[in-house]
């Protein structure tokens, strides 16, 4: 999902991956609204912007997909390139950290 952030007028002004002040609506990625903004812009960076935006949320799912793989014995772990695995793991323990530190700030609250 995308925030926007709109003009006065109500026109789309920008996307942002995070809801800030000035953009908590969400719209989808196809959302018609959200298509006609990009398709507005002169130059190519407000699209490139856009897959900036949905990569971590499709890395994840790449990473979700191999573990799943790897968990039914379709694919072996091991089978993937090296530099592969380094990023995955490296990724893994990210949120493995990430997950234990969120879990104490919640409990604190």
């Amino acid at each position: 999902m995308l925030y926007v952030e709109r003009a006065n007028d109500g026109e789309i002004i920008a996307l942002h991956n995070n809801p800030e002040q000035n953009n908590s609506e969400q719209k989808s990625l196809v959302d018609e609204e959200v298509v006609n903004f990009l398709n507005k812009s002169t130059n190519s960076e407000s699209w490139k912007q856009l897959l900036s935006l949905t990569d971590s949320g499709t890395i994840r799912i790449l990473e979700d997909l191999i573990d799943l793989l790897s968990r039914k014995n379709v694919i072996s772990f091991t089978e993937l390139p090296e530099q592969a695995q380094e990023r995955i793991l490296e990724r893994k323990t990210l949120r493995e950290k990430m997950a234990s530190t969120d879990l104490l700030v919640n409990d604190i609250l």
